[in-house]
């Protein structure tokens, strides 16, 4: 849910100001509201954060890190992803308040309520500050990996439950997509 204002523009500052135990981003100067995921999204979401995790420790690649962490973009564009990944060489970028800058890898699961907030706005933004692969995962059963070309974040793949998931960031990592979206068991 997006709450505009158009004679304002609101700041990272602002931002800071907003009271605490609910979720908000900014995006373009306007604040979004983002409403608590379902169970489905989050376990999801956990078993990806899992294998990444492993994956880029057990070969030293840099930090992954879930959500809620905050990733400033800029004073006006500050967003939560569901996991991102920053490379060793660039782990600068990790702040004690936020993430200052565009992560190497961004995972986006998509919400039920809007799901146009990943695959069009949050899209845009990743691509213009500089995401090197993003992916947009269904909860329904498929991945998109956008990869970075001619200075765009454009779709290489999608992968559908059942298949392996690879991704021309981080080498030899494999995800087999039909752990991910395993039902849940009684």
């Amino acid at each position: 849910m997006k709450v505009e204002h158009p004679d304002l523009r609101f700041t990272y500052r602002d931002y800071t100001l907003m009271p605490e135990g609910l979720s908000y981003e900014l995006i373009d100067g306007d604040f979004y509201m983002v409403p608590a995921p379902r169970p489905f999204h989050q376990i999801i979401a956990g078993r990806i954060l899992n294998a990444l995790s492993r994956y880029v420790e057990e070969h030293d690649l840099g930090e992954v890190i879930p959500a809620p962490c905050d990733v400033k973009l800029s004073e006006y564009d500050v967003v939560q992803p569901d996991i991102l990944f920053v490379a060793k060489r660039r782990l600068a970028i990790i702040e004690e308040q936020y993430i200052a800058g565009p992560p190497d890898l961004v995972v986006e699961v998509l919400s039920e309520s809007d799901p146009s907030r990943d695959t069009e706005i949050k899209y845009k933004l990743y691509s213009r500050f500089g995401v090197r692969e993003y992916w947009i995962v269904d909860p329904k059963g498929s991945v998109q990996i956008l990869s970075r070309e001619e200075g765009q974040l454009r779709v290489s793949q999608t992968f559908h439950s059942g298949e392996v998931l690879t991704s021309q960031l981080l080498g030899d990592f494999r995800l087999i997509l039909s752990g991910v979206f395993r039902p849940l068991s009684a």
